[in-house]
């Protein structure tokens, strides 16, 4: 492993920890640290952006490419089925759920996931029909 790709995970994951966590700052009313979630999340975001020169100065730019529209499909499904499963489990997680919160989010989050799975198969037959 080149050094250069040692730094940017090191830099991805930190910097994805230090957002994550003031996100949670943010996020979670119970530890009253909002406005230093935000100081601790732009401090995340800025060292996720310390990858992008170090990205560049390693890799050379490459031809474009025509748009594999089998790639982008497969990225709108998986997204759309992140959402709706982060939706069910936005429903169950509540204080006190209520019952039919329960059954709603148990339910979105089944379908959520089933569209995550199926992701990949879907993904495999597109790029087989366009050979």
């Amino acid at each position: 492993m080149k050094k250069d790709t040692l730094v940017e995970i090191i830099l991805g994951t930190v910097g994805g920890l230090i957002f994550a966590m003031g996100m949670c700052m943010c996020l979670i009313p119970e530890w009253n640290l909002f406005n230093a979630g935000i100081v601790v999340s732009i401090i995340g975001f800025i060292v996720l952006l310390c990858i992008v020169p170090v990205y560049r100065s390693n890799h050379p730019k490459k031809q474009h490419e025509p748009i594999n529209w089998g790639i982008v499909f497969t990225w709108i499904i998986g997204v759309v089925g992140a959402l709706i499963m982060g939706f069910g489990m936005s429903r169950v997680m509540v204080e006190n759920p209520s019952q039919t919160n329960m059954i709603i989010g148990i339910i979105a989050g089944v379908i959520g996931l089933l569209i995550c799975v199926l992701n990949y198969p879907i993904y495999t037959y597109l790029k087989g029909n366009k050979q």
